[in-house]
């Protein structure tokens, strides 16, 4: 791959703002270890996505995003928006810089930036697994969405409205927690019915359903420990009917790999999972605060190249 067809898709608001500091260094790294490269900047919310196709269309083959799993999760959409024919070709690497970058931790992608970079000069990929979902954004219209990482609905969808509202200078764990112990109190369980491939077909009361191809969101948050990123299946987290000390008591066990120890957790598996609701119930995709229930989700096998350790 020649050095002409590298796109860098950069956000300079990720990670409070910081990626905007820190990219001159990255930049001057880059160049150092991939040569020429091309430069995409976005300008707010939803940009990544049409800059990753103009990108393709200009002959990139080798895309890199700069920013967190938000920005990561629209590069992906802007690539798999593009014809089946040249997809399979592309190749996509991170540079993490983000308020949530919970993905890099299944996938090994260094969080240090020369260590990134170094990696993606590699040029040695792995074929992963993504998630499609359709669902209802919050003008009822059904939509379409990809997502690398994990979706969630029920308190997480709360959580991560409230971290996107708020200030992020303390950092991702703590803006994730303490978005998460308010909403605790506020939000509530909610009662859904939830079907997940063949096996489990159920009207439930949770807290939070997490449909994972990876491992982590939230800020550091170990909510399925078993998930595998190539295997075809989704790994289903479903956090039932607790109390509120139930929920404080185990809060421990959602950052240290535990979580299917508790009671009223329920570990499923599936390539399709189904959620509706009569009472609204917002999601959380990949970090972002997309919309509500109803929504479907398949899981789209080795749809991804990505570098990776």
């Amino acid at each position: 791959m020649s050095s002409s067809d590298v796109a860098f898709i950069v956000n300079p608001a990720a990670g409070n703002g910081s990626t905007e500091s820190v990219w001159p260094a990255i930049e001057a790294i880059a160049r150092d270890l991939l040569g020429h490269f091309e430069t995409y900047v976005t300008t707010g919310p939803g940009t990544a996505v049409s800059l990753t196709k103009k990108a393709i269309s200009k002959r990139a083959r080798l895309l890199i995003c700069v920013g967190g799993d938000g920005t990561l999760n629209e590069v992906i959409n802007g690539l798999m928006e593009t014809e089946d024919t040249v997809r399979s070709d592309l190749i996509l690497g991170v540079v993490p810089n983000g308020t949530g970058c919970d993905f890099i931790k299944t996938v090994q992608i260094p969080t240090d930036i020369k260590e990134a970079i170094d990696l993606i000069a590699t040029a040695q990929y792995k074929t992963i697994d993504l998630g499609k979902l359709f669902y209802l954004d919050h003008q009822g219209r059904e939509n379409c969405r990809y997502f690398h990482n994990i979706a969630s609905f029920g308190l997480g969808g709360e959580v991560v409205k409230r971290v996107n509202r708020a200030t992020k200078m303390f950092g991702p764990f703590f803006s994730f927690l303490w978005s998460t112990l308010v909403s605790i109190f506020l939000y509530g369980k909610k009662k859904i019915h939830l079907r997940v491939g063949d096996d489990f077909n159920s009207d439930c009361m949770i807290w939070n359903v997490a449909v994972a191809n990876a491992q982590y969101h939230g800020g550091g948050m170990w909510v399925a420990p078993d998930a595998v990123v190539d295997d075809g299946l989704f790994d289903v987290t479903v956090i039932g009917d607790l109390g509120l000390f139930e929920v404080f008591l185990n809060l421990p066990k959602l950052y240290n790999g535990k979580i299917k120890e508790v009671d009223k957790v329920i570990a499923l598996s599936g390539e399709k999972v189904e959620a509706l609701a009569d009472q609204k119930v917002l999601l959380d995709v990949d970090g972002e605060q997309l919309g509500t229930l109803p929504v479907t989700l398949d899981i789209q096998p080795g749809a991804l190249n990505i570098i990776s350790e």
